[in-house]
């Protein structure tokens, strides 16, 4: 008989997590478990392999399991179903775990968006959408048929330059700040990247900034890294002159142009762990992965700070706890699937090659 989650509510992590780890062994090889590098200790410990989001793309795609639990959000096991095999099954182990940023941009606004563009330009002739990999399958899907492209955080300048090779222009969403901050990174004008505003006719935009802009950025942000402001910067400095300051690009304009370093969260990671021991570092990305990084490496002296001075964390992404991982694992013990993802097949047949793209052009 399947397990209802009502029975797993009220169990201990410690219970939950010794639940995980015998039905990790009993299914073996069948189970690979992805954690996104935001994801919370207790449930981010059982995972076969963490990343960002490329890297688990990645992992997604070459993974020989049967099963492929995703401790992420709902998009991530999206792009999980869209890459497997048609036998493999991917799951999330709490269909609630979403994305704010994502719900910022839907198929409907977009294709209205495509259509008022095509008042003032051939977009099909001028214009590549590229997606943040932060979105639905179907905004995927509009990339595919439209001769766009995806792109994550790790390769959005790749992206970028792949599709200005294309076409002329770019509509990017559904995150403008790692538009921007892309953009402006490749010598793109400030005043050349202009904000779409979905619920304003024409984007709020006159016809005149259409043409003369390089990239049209959709009105969207990250709910965690939206929060950070470069007066958090300026007073960190003023305690620490010596200090590292290094954000991740979906951080505000401002906030990155102040700091040392840009980046992935991956790149975070990676520039953090190769610093010289007894640096102080303020990281501008999600607390989780702080919080991570301030324990694996204080034995080396290194002091990694949070940005912010309001605790944010990615609540959706919080939404994964040992209670669900236990009662999705448990189910599959006794042979039940529950929360699988499925793209539909035709949607999943064009987001492919948005996302083959994107995966072509990553090193």
């Amino acid at each position: 008989m399947m397990l209802a989650i009502q029975d797993y509510t009220q169990l201990t992590d410690a219970e939950a997590e010794a639940r995980i780890v015998a039905a990790k062994q009993t299914l073996g090889e069948r189970l690979v478990i992805l954690g996104h590098h935001y994801q919370r200790e207790e449930v981010f410990r059982h995972a076969d392999f963490s990343g960002d989001s490329l890297k688990l793309s990645r992992e997604a795609a070459n993974s020989k399991a049967d099963y492929i639990v995703f401790c992420g959000v709902h998009f991530m096991a999206e792009v999980a179903d869209i890459l497997s095999r048609p036998e493999q099954t991917a799951i999330l182990p709490d269909m609630a775990a979403g994305c704010s940023m994502a719900d910022m941009a839907n198929l409907a606004n977009v294709e209205r968006a495509w259509r008022e563009l095509a008042e003032v330009l051939a977009p099909d002739e001028q214009v590549t959408p590229v997606t943040y990999i932060n979105s639905a399958a179907d905004l995927k899907a509009f990339c595919g048929r439209h001769g766009g492209i995806v792109c994550t955080s790790t390769n959005a300048q790749r992206v970028l330059e792949w599709s200005f090779s294309q076409r002329e222009k770019v509509l990017f969403f559904p995150d403008q700040h790692l538009g921007r901050n892309t953009g402006y990174k490749m010598d793109i004008p400030l005043e050349e990247m202009v904000v779409w505003d979905f619920d304003l006719p024409l984007g709020g935009l006159t016809p005149e900034q259409i043409k003369q802009a390089k990239m049209i950025l959709w009105k969207g942000f990250c709910s965690v890294h939206q929060m950070f402001r470069p007066e958090h910067i300026d007073a960190f400095k003023a305690k620490y002159p010596d200090s590292y300051i290094i954000s991740h690009p979906e951080s505000p304009f401002e906030v990155c142009q102040k700091s040392d370093y840009v980046g992935s969260t991956e790149y975070i990671i990676n520039t953090i762990r190769d610093a010289a021991p007894n640096t102080r570092w303020l990281v501008g990305t999600e607390l989780n992965l702080v919080n991570r990084l301030h324990q694996q490496f204080k034995h080396e002296g290194k002091h990694v700070h949070f940005m912010s001075p309001t605790v944010c964390m990615c609540s959706t992404m919080f939404r994964i706890d040992p209670q669900h991982l236990a009662w999705v694992l448990e189910n599959l013990v006794a042979g039940y699937v529950v929360n699988d993802v499925h793209v539909a097949p035709d949607e999943a047949v064009q987001a492919k090659l948005a996302l083959e793209r994107m995966l072509e052009v990553s090193p």
